[in-house]
Protein backbone atom coordinates (compact mmCIF):
# COMPACT_ATOMS: atom_id res chain seq x y z
CA UNK A 1 0.00 0.00 0.00
CA UNK A 2 1.43 3.37 -0.95
CA UNK A 3 1.33 6.38 1.23
CA UNK A 4 2.20 8.70 -0.94
CA UNK A 5 -0.26 11.32 -2.16
CA UNK A 6 -2.26 10.21 -5.40
CA UNK A 7 -1.67 11.88 -8.72
CA UNK A 8 -5.06 12.29 -8.72
CA UNK A 9 -5.91 14.43 -5.75
CA UNK A 10 -4.85 18.10 -6.03
CA UNK A 11 -1.81 18.42 -3.26
CA UNK A 12 -2.75 22.54 -2.88
CA UNK A 13 -6.38 21.54 -2.17
CA UNK A 14 -5.32 18.82 0.20
CA UNK A 15 -3.13 20.89 2.03
CA UNK A 16 -5.65 23.79 2.55
CA UNK A 17 -8.37 20.41 3.95
CA UNK A 18 -5.51 20.20 6.43
CA UNK A 19 -5.51 23.80 7.50
CA UNK A 20 -9.50 24.10 7.59
CA UNK A 21 -9.62 21.40 9.61
CA UNK A 22 -7.09 22.57 12.15
CA UNK A 23 -7.86 26.29 11.97
CA UNK A 24 -11.55 26.48 11.09
CA UNK A 25 -12.78 22.66 12.17
CA UNK A 26 -11.12 22.46 15.50
CA UNK A 27 -10.00 25.71 16.02
CA UNK A 28 -6.89 24.17 17.98
CA UNK A 29 -5.17 26.56 20.67
CA UNK A 30 -1.76 26.85 21.37
CA UNK A 31 -0.60 24.49 23.93
CA UNK A 32 -3.09 22.04 23.15
CA UNK A 33 -2.97 18.59 22.36
CA UNK A 34 -4.77 16.98 19.64
CA UNK A 35 -6.22 12.75 18.99
CA UNK A 36 -6.40 12.14 15.22
CA UNK A 37 -7.82 9.43 14.12
CA UNK A 38 -7.49 8.06 10.26
CA UNK A 39 -7.15 5.25 8.14
CA UNK A 40 -3.51 4.27 6.91
CA UNK A 41 -5.04 5.14 3.60
CA UNK A 42 -5.94 8.65 4.73
CA UNK A 43 -1.84 9.37 5.68
CA UNK A 44 -1.19 11.93 3.27
CA UNK A 45 -4.02 13.87 5.17
CA UNK A 46 -3.13 12.76 8.28
CA UNK A 47 0.73 13.76 7.88
CA UNK A 48 -0.58 18.07 6.55
CA UNK A 49 -2.98 17.62 9.65
CA UNK A 50 -0.21 17.40 11.90
CA UNK A 51 1.63 19.71 9.62
CA UNK A 52 -0.42 22.16 10.49
CA UNK A 53 -1.32 21.65 14.29
CA UNK A 54 2.02 22.12 14.97
CA UNK A 55 2.26 25.23 13.09
CA UNK A 56 -0.51 26.30 15.01
CA UNK A 57 1.09 25.40 18.17
CA UNK A 58 -0.14 22.02 19.27
CA UNK A 59 1.32 20.06 22.31
CA UNK A 60 1.12 16.74 21.35
CA UNK A 61 -0.35 15.20 17.87
CA UNK A 62 -0.85 11.62 18.75
CA UNK A 63 -2.41 9.91 15.33
CA UNK A 64 -4.62 6.56 15.84
CA UNK A 65 -4.45 4.29 12.51
CA UNK A 66 -6.82 2.14 11.63
CA UNK A 67 -6.62 -0.21 8.81
CA UNK A 68 -9.78 -2.32 6.91
CA UNK A 69 -7.31 -5.34 5.98
CA UNK A 70 -6.51 -6.44 9.83
CA UNK A 71 -10.63 -5.45 10.60
CA UNK A 72 -11.51 -8.02 7.87
CA UNK A 73 -9.03 -10.68 9.59
CA UNK A 74 -10.61 -10.45 12.93
CA UNK A 75 -14.34 -11.37 10.69
CA UNK A 76 -12.75 -14.61 8.73
CA UNK A 77 -10.45 -15.44 11.66
CA UNK A 78 -11.46 -14.43 15.03
CA UNK A 79 -12.77 -16.90 17.44
CA UNK A 80 -16.63 -16.18 17.69
CA UNK A 81 -16.54 -14.92 21.84
CA UNK A 82 -14.64 -11.75 20.97
CA UNK A 83 -16.89 -10.03 18.92
CA UNK A 84 -18.53 -8.90 22.15
CA UNK A 85 -15.47 -7.43 23.13
CA UNK A 86 -14.12 -3.81 21.99
CA UNK A 87 -10.99 -1.61 23.34
CA UNK A 88 -12.46 -0.07 26.10
CA UNK A 89 -9.25 0.76 27.67
CA UNK A 90 -8.68 2.90 24.72
CA UNK A 91 -12.23 4.82 24.68
CA UNK A 92 -11.45 5.34 28.59
CA UNK A 93 -8.26 7.09 27.50
CA UNK A 94 -9.44 9.17 24.79
CA UNK A 95 -12.10 10.52 27.60
CA UNK A 96 -9.29 11.19 30.05
CA UNK A 97 -7.68 13.39 27.31
CA UNK A 98 -10.22 15.19 26.65
CA UNK A 99 -11.05 15.74 30.09
CA UNK A 100 -7.55 16.95 30.48
CA UNK A 101 -8.22 19.57 27.34
CA UNK A 102 -7.26 17.92 23.98
CA UNK A 103 -9.38 18.46 20.51
CA UNK A 104 -10.73 14.93 18.54
CA UNK A 105 -10.21 15.05 15.07
CA UNK A 106 -11.42 12.26 12.94
CA UNK A 107 -11.02 11.63 9.87
CA UNK A 108 -13.64 9.55 7.17
CA UNK A 109 -12.90 7.11 4.41
CA UNK A 110 -12.11 3.56 4.49
CA UNK A 111 -14.43 1.43 2.42
CA UNK A 112 -17.75 1.98 3.26
CA UNK A 113 -19.18 -1.36 1.96
CA UNK A 114 -16.01 -3.69 3.93
CA UNK A 115 -18.51 -5.83 6.01
CA UNK A 116 -20.71 -6.17 3.73
CA UNK A 117 -20.00 -9.55 3.26
CA UNK A 118 -19.24 -10.52 6.73
CA UNK A 119 -21.28 -12.71 9.20
CA UNK A 120 -24.00 -10.00 9.91
CA UNK A 121 -24.47 -11.52 13.73
CA UNK A 122 -21.01 -11.15 14.40
CA UNK A 123 -21.18 -7.25 12.74
CA UNK A 124 -23.63 -6.36 14.41
CA UNK A 125 -22.63 -7.63 18.12
CA UNK A 126 -19.12 -5.81 17.40
CA UNK A 127 -21.33 -3.02 16.57
CA UNK A 128 -22.89 -2.95 19.83
CA UNK A 129 -19.57 -3.76 21.56
CA UNK A 130 -17.93 -0.54 20.36
CA UNK A 131 -20.95 1.54 20.45
CA UNK A 132 -20.71 0.33 24.45
CA UNK A 133 -16.97 0.41 25.12
CA UNK A 134 -17.05 3.69 23.48
CA UNK A 135 -19.27 5.71 25.11
CA UNK A 136 -17.27 7.51 27.99
CA UNK A 137 -15.30 9.31 24.79
CA UNK A 138 -18.38 9.83 22.70
CA UNK A 139 -20.09 11.48 25.87
CA UNK A 140 -17.48 14.17 25.80
CA UNK A 141 -18.34 14.72 22.37
CA UNK A 142 -22.03 15.01 22.33
CA UNK A 143 -21.77 16.84 25.18
CA UNK A 144 -18.88 19.10 23.62
CA UNK A 145 -16.44 18.72 26.54
CA UNK A 146 -13.84 19.43 23.62
CA UNK A 147 -13.29 21.00 20.76
CA UNK A 148 -13.88 18.14 18.06
CA UNK A 149 -13.95 17.76 14.32
CA UNK A 150 -14.54 15.84 11.19
CA UNK A 151 -12.82 15.90 7.87
CA UNK A 152 -12.84 13.38 5.13
CA UNK A 153 -10.24 11.58 2.78
CA UNK A 154 -10.99 10.28 -0.77
CA UNK A 155 -9.80 6.50 0.11
CA UNK A 156 -9.50 4.57 -3.54
CA UNK A 157 -12.42 1.43 -2.21
CA UNK A 158 -14.49 4.78 -1.81
CA UNK A 159 -14.09 6.63 -4.24
CA UNK A 160 -15.33 2.70 -6.72
CA UNK A 161 -18.03 2.43 -4.68
CA UNK A 162 -19.16 6.18 -5.45
CA UNK A 163 -18.10 6.01 -9.14
CA UNK A 164 -17.99 2.33 -9.73
CA UNK A 165 -18.32 2.71 -13.96
CA UNK A 166 -14.60 4.96 -14.15
CA UNK A 167 -10.81 3.73 -13.69
CA UNK A 168 -9.62 4.38 -10.04
CA UNK A 169 -7.42 6.82 -10.67
CA UNK A 170 -10.63 9.08 -12.06
CA UNK A 171 -12.69 7.90 -9.94
CA UNK A 172 -10.33 8.90 -7.04
CA UNK A 173 -10.07 12.32 -8.70
CA UNK A 174 -14.27 12.62 -8.77
CA UNK A 175 -14.58 11.89 -5.20
CA UNK A 176 -11.70 14.44 -4.26
CA UNK A 177 -12.67 17.24 -6.02
CA UNK A 178 -16.22 16.89 -4.44
CA UNK A 179 -14.78 16.43 -1.33
CA UNK A 180 -12.90 19.27 -1.67
CA UNK A 181 -16.12 21.42 -2.95
CA UNK A 182 -18.00 20.55 -0.44
CA UNK A 183 -15.17 21.01 2.05
CA UNK A 184 -15.02 25.23 0.58
CA UNK A 185 -11.75 24.51 0.06
CA UNK A 186 -11.13 24.78 -3.75
CA UNK A 187 -9.70 28.09 -3.61
CA UNK A 188 -7.37 29.96 -1.31
CA UNK A 189 -9.80 31.78 0.18
CA UNK A 190 -10.91 28.35 2.25
CA UNK A 191 -11.06 30.07 5.74
CA UNK A 192 -12.97 33.07 4.65
CA UNK A 193 -15.24 31.36 2.84
CA UNK A 194 -15.91 29.42 6.34
CA UNK A 195 -16.31 32.30 7.79
CA UNK A 196 -18.85 33.55 5.51
CA UNK A 197 -20.77 29.89 5.61
CA UNK A 198 -21.11 30.37 9.11
CA UNK A 199 -22.43 33.31 9.82
CA UNK A 200 -25.29 32.27 7.11
CA UNK A 201 -26.18 29.46 8.90
CA UNK A 202 -25.78 31.23 12.08
CA UNK A 203 -28.57 33.62 10.31
CA UNK A 204 -30.96 30.61 10.20
CA UNK A 205 -30.24 29.01 13.48
CA UNK A 206 -31.24 32.45 15.09
CA UNK A 207 -34.25 32.77 13.39
CA UNK A 208 -35.25 29.49 14.19
CA UNK A 209 -34.37 29.33 17.67
CA UNK A 210 -36.55 33.15 17.90
CA UNK A 211 -39.59 30.91 16.75
CA UNK A 212 -39.62 28.82 20.11
CA UNK A 213 -41.61 25.99 18.04
CA UNK A 214 -43.30 23.75 19.76
CA UNK A 215 -42.86 20.95 16.65
CA UNK A 216 -42.08 20.06 13.77
CA UNK A 217 -44.23 18.58 10.98
CA UNK A 218 -43.07 17.15 7.78
CA UNK A 219 -45.33 15.77 4.79
CA UNK A 220 -44.36 14.31 1.37
CA UNK A 221 -44.11 11.25 -0.46
CA UNK A 222 -44.32 8.45 2.21
CA UNK A 223 -44.28 11.17 5.14
CA UNK A 224 -46.47 12.42 7.61
CA UNK A 225 -44.47 13.16 10.54
CA UNK A 226 -44.55 15.27 13.83
CA UNK A 227 -41.30 15.90 15.83
CA UNK A 228 -42.04 17.58 19.35
CA UNK A 229 -39.03 19.47 20.24
CA UNK A 230 -37.32 19.07 23.68
CA UNK A 231 -38.17 21.81 26.05
CA UNK A 232 -35.45 24.45 26.22
CA UNK A 233 -33.74 23.39 22.93
CA UNK A 234 -31.72 25.58 21.00
CA UNK A 235 -31.02 25.30 17.60
CA UNK A 236 -27.15 25.88 16.35
CA UNK A 237 -25.24 25.11 12.92
CA UNK A 238 -21.89 25.44 11.99
CA UNK A 239 -19.57 26.94 14.50
CA UNK A 240 -20.05 25.75 17.89
CA UNK A 241 -18.74 26.51 20.88
CA UNK A 242 -17.50 23.63 23.54
CA UNK A 243 -17.67 23.95 26.79
CA UNK A 244 -13.86 24.68 27.31
CA UNK A 245 -14.75 27.95 25.59
CA UNK A 246 -13.35 27.40 21.81
CA UNK A 247 -15.60 27.87 19.08
CA UNK A 248 -15.23 24.80 16.43
CA UNK A 249 -17.15 23.60 13.22
CA UNK A 250 -17.68 19.80 14.43
CA UNK A 251 -18.36 18.59 10.61
CA UNK A 252 -16.50 19.87 7.85
CA UNK A 253 -18.72 19.92 5.23
CA UNK A 254 -21.77 21.25 6.75
CA UNK A 255 -25.43 22.34 5.69
CA UNK A 256 -27.39 21.90 8.81
CA UNK A 257 -28.85 23.77 11.36
CA UNK A 258 -29.75 21.22 13.99
CA UNK A 259 -31.63 21.03 17.18
CA UNK A 260 -32.82 18.15 19.64
CA UNK A 261 -36.21 16.45 19.52
CA UNK A 262 -38.30 15.28 22.59
CA UNK A 263 -38.01 11.54 22.74
CA UNK A 264 -41.57 11.27 23.86
CA UNK A 265 -43.41 13.21 21.14
CA UNK A 266 -42.63 11.93 17.67
CA UNK A 267 -45.96 10.65 16.60
CA UNK A 268 -46.22 9.53 12.58
CA UNK A 269 -44.36 7.92 9.55
CA UNK A 270 -41.75 8.61 7.51
CA UNK A 271 -39.84 7.76 4.56
CA UNK A 272 -36.42 7.79 4.33
CA UNK A 273 -35.14 9.75 0.94
CA UNK A 274 -31.74 8.40 0.19
CA UNK A 275 -30.33 4.98 1.45
CA UNK A 276 -28.50 4.73 4.67
CA UNK A 277 -24.58 3.15 4.47
CA UNK A 278 -24.02 1.34 7.95
CA UNK A 279 -21.02 -0.45 8.54
CA UNK A 280 -20.65 -1.70 5.28
CA UNK A 281 -24.51 -2.53 4.18
CA UNK A 282 -26.49 -0.01 2.32
CA UNK A 283 -30.00 0.29 3.88
CA UNK A 284 -32.40 1.27 1.28
CA UNK A 285 -36.01 2.79 1.48
CA UNK A 286 -36.54 2.61 5.04
CA UNK A 287 -39.89 3.43 6.06
CA UNK A 288 -40.79 3.71 9.76
CA UNK A 289 -43.53 5.01 12.16
CA UNK A 290 -43.30 6.89 15.35
CA UNK A 291 -46.04 6.53 18.63
CA UNK A 292 -44.93 8.15 21.46
CA UNK A 293 -41.44 9.12 20.47
CA UNK A 294 -40.77 5.33 19.78
CA UNK A 295 -39.99 3.77 16.39
CA UNK A 296 -43.11 0.79 16.01
CA UNK A 297 -42.29 -0.47 12.68
CA UNK A 298 -39.61 -0.22 10.58
CA UNK A 299 -39.02 -1.70 7.12
CA UNK A 300 -36.70 -1.36 4.26
CA UNK A 301 -36.39 -2.84 0.82
CA UNK A 302 -32.59 -3.90 1.73
CA UNK A 303 -30.16 -4.34 4.76
CA UNK A 304 -34.13 -4.41 7.53
CA UNK A 305 -32.45 -7.10 9.04
CA UNK A 306 -29.65 -4.67 9.93
CA UNK A 307 -31.84 -1.67 10.32
CA UNK A 308 -33.86 -3.66 13.31
CA UNK A 309 -30.68 -5.29 15.49
CA UNK A 310 -29.75 -1.34 14.97
CA UNK A 311 -32.52 -0.32 16.87
CA UNK A 312 -32.49 -3.09 19.39
CA UNK A 313 -29.06 -2.11 20.56
CA UNK A 314 -31.26 -0.55 23.67
CA UNK A 315 -34.07 1.48 24.20
CA UNK A 316 -32.79 4.62 23.44
CA UNK A 317 -31.88 3.58 19.78
CA UNK A 318 -35.50 3.46 18.87
CA UNK A 319 -35.89 7.65 19.76
CA UNK A 320 -34.64 10.75 17.78
CA UNK A 321 -31.68 12.43 19.25
CA UNK A 322 -31.44 14.71 16.94
CA UNK A 323 -33.22 16.75 13.69
CA UNK A 324 -31.67 18.75 11.08
CA UNK A 325 -32.57 21.12 8.48
CA UNK A 326 -30.47 20.84 5.21
CA UNK A 327 -31.94 22.67 2.14
CA UNK A 328 -32.31 20.82 -1.03
CA UNK A 329 -30.36 23.59 -2.97
CA UNK A 330 -27.20 22.33 -0.80
CA UNK A 331 -24.17 22.35 -2.49
CA UNK A 332 -23.65 18.25 -2.28
CA UNK A 333 -27.42 17.78 -2.93
CA UNK A 334 -26.30 19.64 -6.03
CA UNK A 335 -23.49 17.51 -6.59
CA UNK A 336 -26.11 14.62 -7.17
CA UNK A 337 -23.77 12.01 -6.13
CA UNK A 338 -24.60 9.84 -3.75
CA UNK A 339 -21.14 9.43 -0.93
CA UNK A 340 -22.35 6.33 1.24
CA UNK A 341 -20.66 8.36 3.95
CA UNK A 342 -23.05 10.06 6.32
CA UNK A 343 -20.52 13.11 6.79
CA UNK A 344 -21.68 14.31 3.19
CA UNK A 345 -24.97 12.27 2.84
CA UNK A 346 -26.63 13.67 5.75
CA UNK A 347 -25.83 17.57 4.39
CA UNK A 348 -27.64 16.79 1.42
CA UNK A 349 -30.94 16.79 3.21
CA UNK A 350 -32.97 17.55 5.79
CA UNK A 351 -32.30 14.23 8.43
CA UNK A 352 -33.25 13.07 11.93
CA UNK A 353 -30.95 10.66 13.91
CA UNK A 354 -31.43 7.93 16.12
CA UNK A 355 -30.04 7.38 19.38
CA UNK A 356 -28.09 10.21 22.19
CA UNK A 357 -28.85 13.50 21.83
CA UNK A 358 -26.14 16.33 22.17
CA UNK A 359 -26.63 18.62 25.55
CA UNK A 360 -25.48 21.94 23.45
CA UNK A 361 -28.68 21.67 22.16
CA UNK A 362 -29.92 22.76 24.71
CA UNK A 363 -30.05 26.61 26.45
CA UNK A 364 -27.68 26.72 29.13
CA UNK A 365 -27.21 22.79 28.42
CA UNK A 366 -24.18 23.04 29.79
CA UNK A 367 -24.63 23.29 33.00
CA UNK A 368 -27.08 20.03 32.57
CA UNK A 369 -26.57 17.10 34.27
CA UNK A 370 -27.92 13.68 32.12
CA UNK A 371 -31.00 13.67 34.75
CA UNK A 372 -31.60 17.66 33.70
CA UNK A 373 -31.31 16.80 30.04
CA UNK A 374 -33.89 13.95 30.63
CA UNK A 375 -36.82 16.15 32.38
CA UNK A 376 -36.34 17.98 28.85
CA UNK A 377 -36.64 15.56 26.64
CA UNK A 378 -33.23 14.34 25.20
CA UNK A 379 -32.69 11.24 24.61
CA UNK A 380 -29.89 9.25 25.58
CA UNK A 381 -28.30 5.97 23.98
CA UNK A 382 -24.94 4.37 22.53
CA UNK A 383 -25.78 4.95 19.44
CA UNK A 384 -26.08 8.18 17.28
CA UNK A 385 -27.12 7.37 13.50
CA UNK A 386 -28.12 10.12 11.05
CA UNK A 387 -30.94 9.10 8.27
CA UNK A 388 -32.14 11.87 4.85
CA UNK A 389 -35.90 12.55 4.89
CA UNK A 390 -35.22 15.53 2.96
CA UNK A 391 -36.06 16.33 -0.56
CA UNK A 392 -37.80 19.10 -3.20
CA UNK A 393 -40.81 16.91 -2.37
CA UNK A 394 -40.82 17.96 1.47
CA UNK A 395 -42.63 20.90 3.11
CA UNK A 396 -41.86 22.00 7.10
CA UNK A 397 -44.21 23.56 8.82
CA UNK A 398 -42.79 24.78 12.54
CA UNK A 399 -45.79 24.64 14.85
CA UNK A 400 -45.87 27.27 17.50
CA UNK A 401 -46.50 27.12 21.34
CA UNK A 402 -50.24 28.42 20.77
CA UNK A 403 -50.70 25.99 17.90
CA UNK A 404 -50.12 27.75 14.51
CA UNK A 405 -48.32 26.87 11.36
CA UNK A 406 -45.93 28.60 10.06
CA UNK A 407 -43.75 27.81 6.84
CA UNK A 408 -40.48 26.80 7.56
CA UNK A 409 -39.59 24.48 4.55
CA UNK A 410 -41.33 24.22 1.06
CA UNK A 411 -40.13 21.64 -0.92
CA UNK A 412 -36.77 21.35 0.11
CA UNK A 413 -36.36 25.17 0.38
CA UNK A 414 -36.17 28.01 3.05
CA UNK A 415 -39.00 29.32 2.59
CA UNK A 416 -38.19 32.55 4.92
Amino acid sequence: MSTKTSPAIDPVKLDRLAEVAVRTGLNLQEGQDLILSASVTALPLVRKIVEHAYKAGAGLVTPILSDDQTALARYRYGHDAGFDRAAGWMFDGMAQAYDKGAARLAVAGGDPMLLANEDPDKVARANKAMALAYTPARERITQFKTNWSIVAYPDPAWARLVSPDLPEDEAVHVLAEAIFAASRVSDDSAVASWAAHNAELGRRAAWLDGQNFAALHYTGPGTDLTIGLADGHKWIAGATEAQNGISCNPNIPTEEVFTTPHKLRVEGRVAATKPLSHQGTLIRDIAVEFKDGAITQATASSGESVLNKVLDTDEGARRLGEVALVPHASPISQSGLLFYNTLFDENAASHIALGQCYSTCFHRGETMDSDEIARRGGNASAIHIDWMIGSDQIDIDGITQSGERVPVMRKGAWAN
